[in-house]
């Protein structure tokens, strides 16, 4: 694997380095993971897995934790 690569966020491409975690790669992006019910966008909280706050859709998979998931070259990342 490459040591910085592309990914996608939202349809906007990303470059990260090997070992971004998808929740990072959002966060350079300057998106949101999710939105609440409330309507309020959300990122990352907790970082470890527990408060689904970073869920996504990443490559069509919906409530993805991208705090758990490292990026790989032309990943998708779409906001819920």
């Amino acid at each position: 694997m490459p040591d910085q690569f592309t990914v996608r966020v939202n349809d906007v491409a990303v470059a990260v380095d090997r070992n971004t975690s998808i929740a990072a790669a959002v966060m350079i992006a300057g998106s949101h993971c999710r939105i609440s019910v409330s309507g309020e966008p959300r990122a990352p909280f907790c970082g470890m897995g527990i408060c689904f706050e970073c869920r996504a859709i990443v490559n069509g998979n919906m409530h993805s934790r991208t705090c758990q998931m490292l990026c790989t070259p032309g990943m998708e990342i779409q906001s819920q």
